[in-house]
């Protein structure tokens, strides 16, 4: 490529760049522009408790099998059963957004290292949210 050419931009190219800003910003303290102290490195948990979502899987499985002699049926119970798991998400993350909040919406009886850990606590339920 001459130097005064220019390449197009694709939208891998797009990517990198906002995961690259992204980073930037999230990855150092606020404070002090160094690496996170605590809370950057905690565990992605699971939606569902195991008991719970291997409840949802067992009664799937039975959807399934209700196939062959009732497909009508099992597609409405799949319609239910698939309403019934977002209900309970919505819940889910209704109750850990108002834990979230709860951590940061103290008046003015907050600190930056407070709202620095409620921060990365909402980036890893926003990554949970769009990992789903």
């Amino acid at each position: 490529m001459e130097k005064n050419e220019r390449r197009e931009m694709s939208t891998a190219d797009l990517v990198r760049r906002a995961d690259a800003a992204d980073s930037a910003v999230l990855e150092r303290d606020p404070v002090t522009g160094g690496a996170p102290a605590t809370g950057a490195d905690e565990p992605r948990t699971a939606l569902f408790e195991d008991e719970e979502a291997q409840q949802f899987r067992t009664r799937w499985t039975d959807v399934q099998a209700g196939f062959v002699d009732s497909p009508r049926s099992a597609v409405e119970r799949a319609d239910a059963l698939v309403a019934e798991t977002m209900k309970r998400m919505a819940e889910m993350f209704s109750a850990e957004r108002a834990n979230l909040e709860a951590q940061w919406d103290r008046g003015n009886d907050v600190t930056t290292e407070d709202l620095r850990i409620a921060l990365q606590r909402y980036r890893a339920f926003f990554d949970r949210l769009l990992n789903m």
